[in-house]
């Protein structure tokens, strides 16, 4: 296994401090983020590096937005306990289709010919990337503990990057096997939330440049933009992922 830690390339504005629970980085050097809350969730686009909102879809009142990956011509919104998810025309932002799926919605991103979708849980769902049924079950552990709190997703690199709930840590995950294979202390992206509970780490997005990612949180003022590089001698995997392990 191994253990990295993230350092800080640059800071980025967040447009509007959204209530951030996806996040995806466009070739076109724009961002597409899923923003939650009830009443308030939308899709928005904006270019990295701008505070204006370039282009928005609002969800229905009842939604709660999640996680969100693109998938062709189209990107998929998961919703949060309402078991339905939305399939926008990723270049208008219309919406095309909204469909049941099991499961609370967390994170999504898409892997290969199949998309996978978190839950809160230790396990992430493989899933039609048509219709999001569900075609098998990935169980995520570290060191043979079970990872809970697994929430936003990326691609990247041959591994399923995931966003640890609660957390500064960011786990790497074969899909083939559900295990660790690395642990990123992430605490030099975190941004001072004076207390609120709500206001964690959540919004990851792989870059074309291999280990860079964005990063940002909940009402966040700023995404940083992160490189990999190795952690320094005596960082504990177990440590930075305290309060996400199921022992079984």
């Amino acid at each position: 296994m191994l253990v990295n830690r993230v350092e800080v390339v640059r800071r980025l504005p967040h447009p509007e401090r959204g209530f951030t629970q996806g996040l995806i980085a466009e070739a076109s050097g724009t961002a597409l983020e899923s923003v939650g809350l009830y009443g308030e969730s939308q899709l928005r686009r904006y270019r990295l590096g701008e505070e204006e909102i370039a282009g928005r879809a609002a969800l229905a009142d009842e939604f709660f937005g999640e996680g969100i990956c693109q998938v062709g011509d189209d990107v998929w919104q998961l919703t949060w306990r309402e078991r339905r998810a939305i399939r926008w025309d990723s270049r208008t932002l219309e919406l095309r289709d909204v469909v049941s799926y099991n499961r609370e919605g967390w994170g999504i991103c898409a892997v290969n010919r199949e998309v996978i979708t978190s839950d809160g849980t230790s396990e992430l769902v493989r899933r039609d990337p048509l219709t999001l049924q569900p075609c098998g079950l990935i169980k995520v552990r570290c060191a043979g503990n079970r990872v809970q709190g697994i929430n936003d997703l990326a691609w990247a690199g041959g591994r399923i990057w995931a966003n640890v709930a609660g957390t500064t840590a960011i786990v790497g995950i074969d899909p083939a096997t559900g295990e660790v294979t690395n642990v990123v202390d992430a605490r030099a992206a975190a941004e001072s939330t004076r207390g609120d509970p709500q206001a964690i780490m959540n919004g990851i997005a792989a870059l074309p440049t291999p280990g860079e990612f964005l990063l940002t949180g909940k009402e966040w003022r700023w995404i940083r933009h992160v490189r990999l590089v190795p952690a320094r001698a005596g960082i504990s995997p177990a440590r930075l992922l305290e309060g996400a392990w199921q022992f079984f």
